[in-house]
């Protein structure tokens, strides 16, 4: 197992941060590089100014959910979309750098095992049940529509299957003769207009959650492990009973598998970092230690990027 190594930078002055950063990234065969930004504004100006440094690099953006813990909300589709693509990148070695805001990176993730089991692809030529694919949408969170317009939904029209896949830029029109796919096409959600043909089309599942019969009862199971008074009156686990996703079911994610991932982990003892001044405290707070000092996986890097407030910031911490 690869083990975290922790190095302190200087202090940088306008976008020479980036530039450091995009130099420890460099691409070839190293580990993923996951920098942790204090602020959410921070992220979108390093994945510009890394990309313009180092234009090889493959570098994205895992966004923030934009909701409170336990507001009766859910996050946007489209959120919900760029994560799961971000994931999957992730977890499939497709990108280099990945740049993600501390108060993301603190939220545990869907174990890698359920975007790659809940993941496939489809290509022309190949037979297809229309009726197990409804089945199979439906379970994976896609919604039926009579127009396609967003991430997440999906229409049926005779011989025609428009869908809109999590984590794709168009949607795609599968056309088929009889049980076979004759031929896959992207089009506007605007127009409805056909644009290009491709080849093959790949699909992740629409949540970042299973609702399957077995993770409804896990679920529910977890619940009465963990919270007590009598479940049935509460309407989180009632509505997932009925195979409901209600609104701001995300953070009662770790209900649903037996093991999280995590971008964060605590500090490894052998990591190399400078002790703590006189005038410094360490922290008690364990999470505010994990997220100035993140890890990803045995075959990832993090760099972890305070704040920027200009000439006079913090110094980063390179993992």
């Amino acid at each position: 197992m690869a083990t975290a190594r922790a190095r302190r930078l200087p202090a940088f002055h306008g976008s020479s941060d980036s530039l450091q950063l995009a130099r420890l990234a460099e691409p070839g065969d190293k580990p993923v590089h996951v920098i942790v930004c204090a602020h959410t504004n921070d992220c979108a100006r390093l994945i510009a100014e890394i990309g313009y440094f180092a234009p090889s690099l493959a570098v994205l953006g895992l966004p923030d959910w934009e909701i409170l813990p336990y507001d009766h909300l859910s996050p946007h589709q489209d959120l919900i979309s760029e994560r799961l693509s971000a994931l999957y990148s992730l977890s499939s070695r497709k990108v280099d750098v990945l740049v993600v805001a501390a108060t993301t990176a603190a939220h545990r993730l869907a174990p890698p095992s359920f975007l790659a089991a809940r993941t496939f692809d489809f290509t022309k030529g190949q037979s297809l049940d229309e009726q197990g694919l409804r089945s199979q949408l439906t379970l994976a969170g896609y919604e039926h529509v009579s127009q396609v317009l967003r991430p997440g939904e999906y229409s049926v029209r005779g011989g025609l299957i428009d869908l809109f896949p999590m984590g794709s830029e168009l949607p795609y029109r599968i056309d088929l003769f009889g049980d076979q796919i004759d031929t896959l096409r992207t089009f506007d959600p605007d127009t409805q207009r056909s644009l290009y043909p491709v080849d093959a089309v790949r699909l992740l599942p629409g949540r970042e959650f299973p609702l399957d019969e077995a993770s409804r009862t896990a679920f529910r199971g977890r619940w009465r492990e963990r919270f007590e008074g009598d479940p049935s009156r509460a309407t989180v686990y009632r509505d997932i009973g009925n195979g409901i996703a209600g609104n701001g079911i995300e953070f009662y994610l770790p209900l649903f598998f037996d093991q999280m991932a995590s971008l964060v982990l605590a500090r490894s003892s052998s990591a190399e970092s400078p002790a703590p001044s006189s005038g410094e405290r360490s922290s008690p707070n364990r999470l505010d230690d994990a997220r100035r000092s993140p890890s990803c996986s045995p075959s990832t890097g993090c760099v972890c990027r305070p704040s920027s407030a200009g000439p006079t910031s913090s110094p980063a911490r390179s993992r």
